[in-house]
């Protein structure tokens, strides 16, 4: 004996129970989320009264004016081409192992005028090179 259903029927997903799983689990994670920010430390520094110092003893202060005028370490330096100002910058830092050099350029100053510090410096055999600039901040 053969028991056949005359109707075949095809199986079905159904995906409504899906959705609503999906949907349950979504606003769960909603709800338990946080959203706050990653907590920072919170640190005290230590303070210390001690005066500002006048002069550092290992830098070589460079100024140029809008104009195109040099001075090093405040003295006026007359420029002729950038061998004359490297040697200028040997004569003002003396024995000074490898100083800093600080640029402090005119904001309006050409941009040749800086790299005619640079270069000097480059051919001085001085590799650290830094620029002072000024805050808007009063």
């Amino acid at each position: 004996m053969k028991f056949r259903s005359r109707w075949k029927e095809d199986p079905e997903i159904n995906l409504i129970p899906l959705i609503d799983v999906l949907l349950v689990i979504l606003i769960f994670l909603m709800v338990t989320t946080t959203y706050s920010k990653y907590s920072e430390l919170q640190i005290n520094l230590p303070t210390a009264n001690a005066e500002k110092q006048v002069e550092r003893p290992n830098e070589l202060n460079i100024t140029v004016d809008a104009l195109g005028a040099y001075t090093i370490n405040g003295r006026a330096t007359p420029f002729n081409n950038v061998p004359s100002l490297s040697d200028a910058m040997r004569r003002a830092a003396g024995d000074l192992e490898n100083p800093v050099v600080i640029i402090s350029a005119d904001a309006k100053a050409s941009h040749q005028s800086v790299v005619h510090v640079m270069e000097a410096a480059r051919m001085a055999g001085y590799t650290h090179v830094t620029f002072a600039t000024q805050s808007t901040e009063q």
